[in-house]
């Protein structure tokens, strides 16, 4: 045993049960510990050898608790959050037209982005989300509760031509959101993308101007495609082309783009979407609870894209647990392939880590815990919250 004076102290000690790291694969680390300072992991090791080379005063015990990467949601509308159970029963348009829309102008304010986005917070930090990529209205209202909850976002500056309680048109959303980033930027834990709504609410010239300040700003784009069918038929009624190729032609596709949702894709889309290293965002649970359909993620990952998993809003899930649409999607993909190999929880995980990193394009290797890489991993979940505890 080392002297007393050559034991280390540190910030943290987190003593588990199991260590899962996303990579290598298949590996799982039994009864070890996490030692954090400064908040940075320094070193992963047996937990029989802590007390001979750390000491601290935050020691966590964790004897039936599995400790994971952060999982990463890659697509919420958080404060819709206090529209849950709202407008059950509808498709998307008449879901949106009929119902969201209308409570939206009667409802959202800033206050009202503030208060369902801390309620969001908490309950992603539940079910071991550390980081998630947001879209909604009012980003400045959201920027405050992310700081206040302790998490990592990246927050979409929504565009839309359609007016709101918060904007007027697609240049008034812009000049908002961009507005409002500046009052983020310096904030280590929030990121930002451009977030025109969909195809169907977000006009030629209104996607240039999204485009222009993405590349200018060195921006991802974060957008709704191929949810349903009848986008795509309304699109091939007025434009002649498919939303995809449209986007294509427009030059938005690229690595730095999120297709959120992508149900109705074709050999031709996929292609695109290869081609271009674009990014799906699978939302099984409200994909199914609006009637949208089914997305074939076995399809797209043997076209090499990558995929990365989402809630959606509560209004269309009821819940913020990306562990639920962890099982939901591997259960379909399983279902629909009649193969029950397909979508396993290796593969499951990494959608929710090293995938949805990729998609989000953060700075750091999100999802890598692991002897040989750690200081690749700042966020870790527990399903025993800790940063629940202490922040929200």
């Amino acid at each position: 045993m080392m002297p007393d004076s050559q034991i280390q102290h540190v910030s943290t000690i987190i003593s588990a049960k199991w260590i899962c790291p996303v990579r290598p694969h298949n590996i799982t680390l039994e009864d070890h510990s996490i030692i954090i300072d400064q908040d940075r992991i320094i070193d992963i090791i047996e937990t029989k050898k802590v007390s001979s080379l750390y000491q601290t005063t935050q020691h966590f015990q964790l004897h039936h608790h599995i400790v994971t990467p952060g999982l990463i949601n890659a697509h919420t509308h958080a404060a819709m959050n206090l529209f849950r159970g709202f407008a059950d029963d509808q498709p998307l348009h008449t879901w949106l037209n009929e119902s969201i829309w209308p409570l939206e102008k009667k409802w959202v304010t800033p206050d009202f982005v503030y208060d369902g986005t801390l309620i969001a917070c908490a309950e992603m930090l539940k079910s071991g989300v550390t980081t998630f990529n947001e879209m909604y209205f009012y980003p400045e209202a959201a920027s405050r509760a992310i700081k206040q909850s302790g998490m990592r976002a990246n927050i979409g500056l929504f565009v839309m031509d359609y007016p709101s309680n918060y904007a007027s048109d697609g240049e008034d959303y812009l000049m908002k959101g961009l507005e409002a980033r500046d009052g983020w930027r310096d904030e280590a834990l929030i990121t930002s993308s451009l977030a025109p709504h969909a195809p169907y609410s977000v006009s030629d010239k209104t996607l240039d101007h999204v485009l222009t300040y993405a590349n200018q700003l060195n921006l991802t784009i974060h957008m709704h495609v191929h949810e349903t069918e009848d986008e795509i038929n309304e699109s091939l009624k007025q434009y002649q082309i498919r939303p995809i190729e449209r986007l294509h032609r427009l030059g938005v596709l690229s690595p730095q783009f999120m297709a959120v949702h992508s149900v109705y894709l074709n050999d031709q889309d996929l292609t695109t979407f290869s081609k271009e290293s674009v990014s799906v965002i699978h939302c099984p649970t409200s994909n199914l609870k609006l009637g949208s359909g089914i997305a074939d993620i076995e399809t797209l990952q043997k076209h090499s894209i990558n995929v990365c998993l989402g809630t959606d809003g509560s209004a269309s899930n009821n819940k913020q647990d990306i562990l639920h649409d962890m099982q939901l999607a591997s259960l379909l993909a399983k279902g629909i392939t009649k193969n029950p190999a397909t979508l396993n929880a290796k593969t499951s995980l990494e959608m929710v880590t090293i995938n949805g990193a990729k998609a989000l394009i953060l700075q750091y290797e999100e999802g890598l815990l692991t002897s040989m890489d750690i200081q690749a991993c700042k966020d870790i979940a527990l399903r025993w919250q800790l940063k629940l505890k202490q922040n929200v």
